[in-house]
């Protein structure tokens, strides 16, 4: 038998211009790719902040005649009864399917049963005064503190124990909201031209992983 390369050998190395096309790059989803965007910065100080800095809390900055807490119970809470007004407004009772735990709570409001569900600012404003919101005029950060996009109703425990927290810091409890979660916190400091810690965004990115397609709220 001659001498040459052994049988097999043509297998083993692919012919030129036999490989298939280089799939596409699956694009980023909308969440993410409004995360790219968005400064990356160190923490501002937290100097100078204060709640009143971002307005009276809950105003009715929409100007409809109901104050934001109310309005945000009655979207977010199911079985809605209202004090009775020629305008419906002060919600008195309903049903939270709690997004930060899946925990169901029967709210009623009252003295020492309110607080079982709270609103919470999705992007905390002590940390929206420490990414951007110092130099905003009186009436954008006001606008922060109530836009709806930034307000959830949740279980007061799981509220308190967020805190001020971001991304890096706190996330819900209930792992299948977390990609929502942080989609809204990116809508959030687009909107305001905030920026995000580097720990932040990883913590985001990380989260966004699991949801390939997130939109942005």
């Amino acid at each position: 038998m001659a001498a040459g390369a052994p049988s097999g050998a043509a297998s083993a190395t692919a012919a030129p211009g036999t490989s298939g096309p280089t799939p596409a790059a699956t694009p980023p989803s909308p969440a993410a790719a409004a995360l790219a965007r968005l400064p990356v910065k160190g923490r501002a100080p937290k100097t100078g902040y204060s709640r009143a800095a971002f307005g009276p809390a809950w105003a009715d900055t929409d100007r409809n005649g109901c104050d934001q807490r109310n309005q945000v119970l009655g979207r977010d809470l199911t079985d809605v009864a209202y004090k009775p007004a020629a305008r419906p407004c002060v919600v008195l009772s309903g049903v939270l399917h709690d997004p930060y735990t899946g925990d169901t709570i029967a709210f009623t409001r009252g003295q020492g049963t309110s607080d079982k569900v709270q609103i919470d600012h999705v992007v905390a404003l002590s940390d929206a005064w420490q990414t951007g919101a110092q130099p905003l005029d009186a009436p954008t950060r006001e606008m922060i503190a109530t836009d709806p996009l930034n307000l959830l109703a949740v279980e007061g425990v799981v509220n308190q124990s967020k805190g001020d927290g971001d991304a890096a810091t706190w996330l819900p409890p209930a792992k299948s909201y977390r990609c929502a979660y942080v989609a809204r916190q990116v809508a959030v400091k687009t909107r305001y031209r905030l920026w995000v810690t580097a720990a932040e965004h990883e913590a985001i990115a990380r989260v966004l992983t699991a949801c390939p397609v997130q939109p942005l709220p």
